[in-house]
């Protein structure tokens, strides 16, 4: 497979011969393999794994985002990762960069939901009249 994992303003990782791949989703994890089914799932904030030959298993945490797979292509959209450590570093910067959004961004965010709400509500009441 191929993997991009892409920020608002950069490509944080472009791979290719992924084997095998782990996500987290708001109703758990779930793994993609090459040839499979294509699929697209909204991501929890979590610990993305991928592997490859070459690197063997690598892990990435992420934000909240999206996983699109077409074919062998995989593209992940996340407002923020980081890579490059051990899984216990990798825990701690969860926890000091996702798990501590400011009091601005928690209300930003709950204004958004309640937004997406309302339009999927009004969307259904549109379809069904």
């Amino acid at each position: 497979m191929k993997l991009k994992i892409l920020l608002p303003f950069r490509v944080f990782a472009d791979k290719r011969d992924v084997l095998r791949m782990v996500a987290v989703s708001h109703e758990g994890s779930f793994g993609l393999l090459p040839h499979r089914l294509d699929c697209v799932a909204a991501l929890s904030a979590g610990i993305l794994m991928y592997e490859t030959a070459a690197e063997g298993e690598v892990y990435i945490a992420v934000d909240e985002g999206v996983l699109v797979k077409t074919g062998c292509d995989v593209r992940v959209s996340v407002r923020n990762a980081i890579g490059g450590m051990s899984l216990d570093k990798l825990r701690e910067a969860v926890e000091e960069e996702f798990m501590q959004l400011g009091e601005q961004e928690q209300k930003v965010r709950s204004v958004l939901a309640k937004m997406e709400g309302g339009l999927i509500r009004r969307l259904a009441e549109f379809h069904h009249e």
